[in-house]
């Protein structure tokens, strides 16, 4: 691979290979890591509001839990803390601004399983004082209803269509009020959509008493999250669903994971075109190497062994690319990491491209890389099986 050849050419064309292998890895590490970065980062947006496990009804919309099942998930060893949620669709009106939404009501304890009140960038958390009920609105809801947090006088109107049939002269609505505390910012589908209350709040409305959405839980610090899934599973019974955060967030997650496949495999075209690009690079070195050939053959040298050698040497020019481009994306990688070298426009929550290396990704890569050359080697190895050996008179 490294001995001098008659053509400088030949030198320039194998030196172009290597480039073209280096880049394409590089790109594949790269574009996987941003993919990553943008998971991770998302994940732990969802994190603020999403709690660790979350346990729902597999019919319905809502239950009422048994107390005695409750207390055994309350006391499992890797359970921090449990809190009790209900939520449902409802109309709000502040001054002349009108909107759907989700009414959300949580207990005290929400503030201890997810971090919402990490995420106020208006105002203060707060859900009931003195007997007056307040509310913590999305900051999509805040602005399609132009709430004015600091107005302490304006209430904000909240309408649930009544689950009992009504009669034509009554309102198929139920109407209470809340005085607005603050605004979250955690990410666009919970910020346009949410405004969060209390528990009591909530089922006053719903007229539903004793009933939960969900259940919602946080992990002790260490915790086996699958072995604690499990357990609670087997207290609760077939009748619910219990999702980590992946599960609560998996059509989403499915449809990020497919665009970061396609990507990589667009970008995958590129070692392919690398690939003929070394197809010619091996099959120059046969031309070259003719006479050679026909002397190993003639000493001896199987066809066989003859295609290996130059099936190595392609694998050895994938092997050198990869390398290189590992090294291009690493520095890259941290410069990235450290500088935020590849700025994000206004407006995004980051100003830099997040971005996260895998092992797994790095093995993907590897074996594309790897596959590629072994598969544009074969063409120039067969040519090479098939020069005969030196004759007596040569």
């Amino acid at each position: 691979m490294f001995a001098k050849k008659s053509t400088n050419a030949i030198n320039f064309i194998t030196g172009i290979s290597v480039l073209g292998i280096s880049i394409g890895t590089a790109a594949l590490v790269l574009v996987l890591s941003v993919f990553n970065g943008f998971e991770d980062l998302l994940l732990g947006m969802f994190s603020k509001f999403n709690p660790d496990v979350k346990v729902t009804v597999a019919e319905g919309k809502s239950f009422v839990p048994d107390p005695e099942k409750l207390a055994a998930v309350r006391a499992l060893p890797g359970v921090a803390a449990v809190s009790e949620s209900l939520q449902e669709v409802a109309f709000f009106a502040y001054r002349d601004n009108e909107d759907f939404g989700i009414l959300k009501g949580v207990d005290s304890i929400y503030q201890k399983v997810t971090g919402m009140d990490t995420t106020l960038f208006e105002g203060k958390y707060l859900l009931r004082k003195n007997g007056r009920d307040f509310a913590v609105l999305g900051g999509g809801m805040r602005n399609k209803l132009q709430v004015d947090i600091e107005d302490p006088f304006e209430v904000l109107n909240v309408f649930m269509a009544k689950r009992k049939k009504v009669s034509g002269l009554q309102s198929p609505f139920k109407k209470r009020f809340a005085y607005p505390a603050g605004s979250f910012k955690i990410q666009q589908d919970f910020d346009s959509q949410y405004i969060i209350v209390s528990l009591e709040f909530a089922r006053e409305l719903l007229g539903a008493y004793g009933e939960v959405s969900a259940l919602e839980i946080r992990l002790a610090q260490g915790a086996d999250k699958d072995a604690v899934i499990g357990q609670v599973q087997n207290i609760l019974g077939p009748g619910f669903h219990v999702k980590d955060r992946y599960g609560q967030e998996a059509s989403f997650l499915k449809v990020m994971n497919i665009e970061k496949w396609m990507f990589f495999a667009m970008f995958s075209l590129i070692l392919v075109l690398v690939a003929f690009n070394m197809i010619g690079t091996l099959w120059m070195i046969v031309l070259e190497k003719k006479r050679d050939i026909s002397i190993l053959k003639s000493m001896g040298a199987t066809a066989q062994t003859i295609r290996n050698v130059f099936l190595n040497e392609g694998l050895l020019l994938c092997a050198l690319g990869l390398l290189f481009g590992f090294a291009v994306a690493i520095v890259l990688y941290v410069l990235q990491k450290m500088f935020g070298l590849v700025s994000l426009s206004d407006g995004f929550v980051v100003d830099a491209y997040p971005i996260s290396m895998r092992f797994f990704d790095l093995l993907v890569v590897i074996a594309i890389v790897v596959g590629i050359g072994f598969v544009a080697s074969f063409p120039a190895a067969l040519r090479a099986m098939k020069v005969p050996a030196l004759m007596r008179d040569e």
